[in-house]
């Protein structure tokens, strides 16, 4: 498992300095059903914006 998740969406209540996310679980979706070629083609399902 990862240990340093990357994120550069500062809006993000899990996002931290130096662009880390500290989520207990990151959770990815396709755009496409189960598989995805691009990144372009996935989306993170993690974020919630900061109020």
């Amino acid at each position: 498992m990862a240990q340093d998740v990357l994120c550069e969406v500062n809006n993000c209540v899990y996002w931290e300095d130096g662009n880390n996310c500290n989520a207990d679980r990151i959770y990815v979706v396709s755009h496409k059903g189960e598989q995805a070629a691009r990144s372009e083609e996935t989306d993170c399902k993690t974020f919630e914006p900061t109020h």
